[in-house]
């Protein structure tokens, strides 16, 4: 069986269409994007999430930019609309330096479309190879534990932590997918588990506070998770929950894995420290469906990342090779 059959992104040659993620897993309903102003508001509303899913709706939102608009002044504006809206995500940013580049060279609307379809090919063949030089990592069959969703959902196709995880499982060296719910949003649990389910690979799905003690109690070999931004030093922005589940896994002696495409290694960001954590809106944790849950006139805090640092990551894959322990050295190797 072919573990690869979802797609949140598809390009039609004048729009882009995109499968809404928060109607999952329940209802399969797509959003059509004729503007860069669609492609950005559905950046933020998460429609469309995942950072090299980000990136690649923003290479597309760019192209549809210079369609609509041959006053530079009105693209440009486009374009900083874009960067808005999600600021955490690294991939996004990149992709819009890389849109830039082409419009500066005097791109047409159809090399811009052209270049956001070469954004969407490379990211799918880099996760291809991201898995199998992440499953060479997986010598003992057992469980793994995967957090949010880094699957096809989150990406043009395969996975970054998911390509891994399908690799290894179709190569016969995973048991069990354990999958954290990952509040507010379930991605976990509304994503992840679905993903999982079309394409048969078994699944159990577990409340995010029960990691810890399913890394002390089960046979699980490795955590592997995705990346929304790498700092110079090795240390990883990734979805809130992440920073928790690498010091478990430390306590445990379990392999901390972080899969993430070379558009998400940020070499201008310092380290962690530096890097903008976006807060969203409390009423993501205060309600839920539309039910208050608690009680009225409460406050939250809602930061949408953690920050974990490098000391905690066993290995980071990437497209560019595979770094174990990163540190600031070894990240300055994996640049060049």
């Amino acid at each position: 069986m072919e573990h690869d059959t979802v797609r949140a992104l598809h390009w039609t040659g004048e729009t882009l269409v995109l499968l809404d993620q928060r109607r999952l897993p329940h209802e399969i309903q797509y959003k059509e994007c004729a503007s860069a102003a669609d492609v950005a508001d559905a950046i933020q509303t998460m429609i469309v999430r995942g950072a090299p899913a980000i990136g690649i709706a923003a290479a597309y939102g760019a192209a549809l930019a210079v369609r609509q608009h041959a006053d530079p002044a009105k693209r440009e504006a486009e374009l900083q609309y874009l960067a808005q809206a999600r600021p955490t995500a690294a991939n996004l940013h990149w992709a819009l330096q890389r849109m830039r580049a082409k419009l500066a060279n005097g791109a047409d609307a159809e090399t811009m479309a052209a270049e956001a379809c070469r954004v969407h090919a490379e990211d799918v063949r880099a996760n291809h190879y991201m898995g199998q030089l992440g499953m060479g990592y997986f010598t003992v069959k057992g469980a793994v534990l995967t957090h949010c969703n880094t699957g096809s959902l989150a990406t043009g196709g395969y996975g970054t932590a998911l390509g891994v995880i399908r690799a290894a499982y179709a190569a016969g060296r995973v048991s069990c997918v354990y999958v954290d719910e990952t509040r507010p949003w379930l991605q976990g649990a509304r994503l992840t588990a679905w993903e999982l389910q079309q394409e048969g690979i078994p699944v159990r799905l577990l409340v995010d506070a029960a990691a810890a003690a399913l890394l002390r109690l089960e046979s699980v070999r490795w955590v592997v998770v995705g990346a929304d931004r790498v700092a110079a030093n090795g240390d990883v922005a990734n979805k809130i929950g992440t920073y928790g589940l690498a010091l478990a896994a430390k306590a445990q002696g379990i392999g901390f894995m972080v899969v993430a495409p070379g558009s998400t290694l940020d070499f201008a960001t310092v380290d962690g420290d530096a890097i903008r954590v976006e807060q969203r809106d409390p009423d993501e944790v205060l309600a839920f469906g539309g039910q208050l849950l608690a009680p009225a006139g409460v406050t939250a805090w809602n930061p949408v990342f953690d920050i974990t640092p490098a000391e905690l990551v066993d290995v980071l894959v990437t497209e560019r090779g595979a770094v174990e322990r990163p540190n600031r050295e070894r990240m300055a190797a994996l640049r060049a």
